[in-house]
């Protein structure tokens, strides 16, 4: 509900349009592609939905593509790159629900094994960009441009710069998230200790002193205190313009969190009935073969998102049903709960943006463009993140640093 609710008061605000101009004004035309993935990074990474990134950046992108003449079919890709990909799993302490489900099942924080997430984060941006940047060039060859805006769909108007609010003031939200989320990580064990007991004076209706472990939701706290401030610090920077349209707002990001709870509680259930299959089993039986616990747990989960066409939905799905084991494996093999936390947040951000996931459908949709004109590099993106898991498995094996 918080990532939500922080998505749409960031939108609200104007700060989203003010950091992208930021980036754009610093990085210029020349590099368009760069720009518009370090723009949706940043979005991101602060706590700022996929699907919010998408309408955000898409009316600048579309202007920087005009100007470059850099073919409109490139541009999901684009931002496929910046906010689905290491932004979501890879970086050390995004708040991106992919990187938290881990921590409930192995006792991890959002910031677990930093350096496997930077090898991660640099693997995707550079060969993602690169790969981006000779698809440019061989369009151009091609003779290919930007495409006459009277045909294509979707063209957003021109973008209004003047009444931008100041990228300085607007990115500071995004910089409180991400440092509350450190701090609150580091201090939330200190507060609280080892377990947390509410005591039966404080609820008249408690029979007996309710105690819960303190470790396997510290993660979810932090960052949930992270939003709640960036709320609050974005509310107070931008209270004229939240509160114009916070009615509708509030109602489309009330409407947005119910979405993702009620599509991650769908997911619990399918993984739950999937477990039972004899399907499942034997899949399961198969996967046995492969003895490498960070190689079983990086396919099994990369097999479901891909399944069920959801990032959250495969780490999900996968961990509610062989977590346990996944867990005794790692163990056993000497090997970090944070390399697994990582590799499997990874995982799941791999094959999940198959031509069903529901993100990639949102993004084509708000582009305007068919998956026949654009998919096929988006698929290019997604095969780049999945071999950044078995990069960041060699590395692990190779350094053994987390």
């Amino acid at each position: 509900m918080l990532g939500a609710v922080f998505g749409k008061v960031i939108e609200l605000s104007g700060f989203a349009a003010s950091i992208v101009a930021l980036a754009i004004r610093y990085l210029g035309k020349q590099r368009t592609i760069v720009a518009t993935v370090i723009v949706c990074a940043i979005l991101t990474y602060g706590g700022v939905s996929t699907f919010v990134v998408a309408f955000a950046v898409y009316p600048f992108a579309a202007e920087l593509f005009r100007q470059s003449n850099i073919p409109k079919r490139l541009m999901p890709a684009v931002i496929a790159l910046g906010a689905f990909t290491f932004s979501t799993d890879s970086l050390p302490g995004t708040p991106q629900i992919l990187n938290i489900i881990p921590t409930s099942f192995f006792g991890t924080t959002s910031w677990a094994a930093p350096v496997l997430g930077l090898v991660g984060t640099c693997f995707t941006f550079l060969v993602g960009v690169s790969y981006l940047n000779w698809r440019r060039k061989r369009l151009a060859l091609a003779g290919e441009g930007y495409g006459d805006p009277e045909t294509l769909l979707n063209e957003p108007a021109q973008t209004d710069r003047e009444h931008l609010t100041s990228a300085w003031i607007a990115i500071l939200p995004l910089v409180v998230v991400g440092v509350a989320n450190f701090a609150l990580t580091r201090s939330i064990p200190v507060w609280f200790g080892d377990v947390y007991s509410i005591s039966q004076s404080v609820f008249t209706g408690l029979r007996a002193t309710v105690e819960a472990p303190v470790k396997p939701v510290t993660a979810i706290w932090a960052v949930e205190g992270a939003l709640l401030l960036g709320i609050v610090v974005t509310v107070v920077l931008a209270f004229s313009k939240v509160v114009a349209g916070v009615r509708d707002g509030s109602r489309t990001a009330a409407a947005g969190a119910m979405l993702a709870t009620m599509n991650t509680a769908s997911e619990y259930g399918f993984g739950s009935v999937i477990a039972a299959l004899p399907g499942f089993v034997a899949v399961s039986g198969a996967l046995k073969i492969i003895s490498d616990p960070l190689l079983n747990a990086a396919i099994t989960v990369t097999t479901l998102a891909g399944i069920t066409g959801s990032a959250s939905g495969g780490v999900s799905i996968a961990l509610g049903a062989i977590a346990k084991t996944l867990v005794e494996n790692a163990e056993r093999a000497g090997i970090s709960m944070e390399a697994l936390h990582r590799v499997v947040s990874m995982a799941g951000g791999g094959m999940d943006t198959l031509p069903h996931n529901g993100a990639v459908i949102t993004l084509l949709a708000v582009t305007g463009l068919t998956h026949r004109q654009a998919y096929a590099d988006i698929f290019g993106i997604t095969l780049i993140k999945t071999t950044a898991v078995l990069v960041v498995i060699a590395f692990y094996y190779a350094t053994g640093l987390v």
